[in-house]
């Protein structure tokens, strides 16, 4: 048996238990429940301690896992906000609580009623930030018990205590309904295969390449089409789940502006290759001075040609990370 017969058998049989019932699926006139693998041991929101908090609904179990999934891929102290299964604010930084203020600061308007996930232990310092604003959940490994007493002063957050991080490059596959069926992949498991390409006539500097990685990397747990723009280890606009790439450019840079933060020095990533130089000149027009996305469109020079006449720095990572 071949590897891919391994992972995609003629029959596939599933062993699921129900853990709960839902109040109601993604609407309240949508019914909803939670199945349990017993056999998949992954640290994460269907089998954390909920230590406090309103009863789950089935839009934070999967709001929770898309934060937690995020914030796994670091491994510095880092903080993910997630709001409708994207991320609108992601920072990393010495500790939680430095990089919560600054994946905050990204987009305080979306982080509104959001899930903070983060990938160290749940610190009382944070825990005082936290109880500022309106969330739905807040998920982290682990807490210190004076964190939760803090956190106890809003009982209806739901707080989440995993116990230990994920591997995010743990081969596994995911299931998706449709009609008549089911979809059933690899998940993606890598952000990076190999060494990114240098493909203009700037290379970029090593903080933007640490900006550029850090993109790419959030990047691909944005909704496609998606553009990232991040300045030293924290995103500072994002445009998500855009029927088009300049406009997720466009967006991303708008709400930049909204939140007071300027892209001048900043990095863009691109989850899938740019087939016009738009995006390219888009990025130059709002200051950004790197750029990273995978490459492979017919029209790659056209986008390459653009960087070096702005000066930017442009690298090909040869990888895509569509997310639907």
């Amino acid at each position: 048996m071949n590897a891919e017969d391994a992972d995609f058998p003629e029959e596939l049989k599933l062993n699921l238990k129900r853990s709960e019932s839902l109040r109601y699926g993604e609407n309240p006139h949508q019914g909803g429940a939670l199945y349990l693998n017993p056999e998949d041991k992954r640290p994460g929101v269907a089998t954390a301690r909920k230590v406090q908090g309103k009863e789950l609904s089935y839009n934070n179990l999967q709001d929770a896992d898309a934060a937690f999934e995020c914030v796994a891929e670091f491994d510095e102290p880092a903080v993910v906000i997630v709001k409708h299964m994207n991320p609108c604010g992601v920072a990393v930084a010495e500790n939680v609580h430095e990089a919560y203020l600054r994946a905050l600061a990204c987009d305080k308007v979306s982080a509104f009623g959001g899930i903070v996930a983060l990938n160290s232990k749940l610190t009382a310092v944070l825990a005082t930030e936290l109880v500022q604003i309106f969330l739905e959940v807040v998920i982290a490994p682990d807490a210190e018990e004076e964190a939760l007493t803090i956190l106890s002063a809003k009982p209806n957050v739901r707080v989440l205590l995993t116990g230990a991080m994920p591997d995010p490059a743990l081969k596994r596959v995911m299931i998706r309904s449709i009609a008549g069926g089911v979809l059933v992949q690899n998940v993606d498991s890598l952000v990076f295969d190999g060494e990114v390409k240098m493909v203009t006539k700037r290379t970029p500097t090593s903080a933007e390449l640490s900006d550029l990685m850090f993109a790419f990397t959030v990047c691909k747990h944005v909704k496609s089409n998606a553009i990232v723009y991040a300045k030293d280890g924290a995103t500072v606009g994002i445009g998500a789940g855009q029927m088009s790439r300049i406009y997720s450019a466009k967006l991303a840079a708008q709400k930049a502006a909204e939140s007071e933060l300027s892209l001048t020095g900043a990095v863009m990533a691109s989850d899938a290759f740019m087939p016009f130089p738009d995006v390219v000149e888009a990025a130059a027009e709002a200051g950004a001075t790197a750029i990273i996305q995978p490459g492979g469109s017919m029209k790659d020079q056209d986008s390459i040609d653009a960087a070096n006449a702005a000066d930017i720095a442009m690298v090909f990572t040869d990888i895509r990370h569509f997310r639907h």
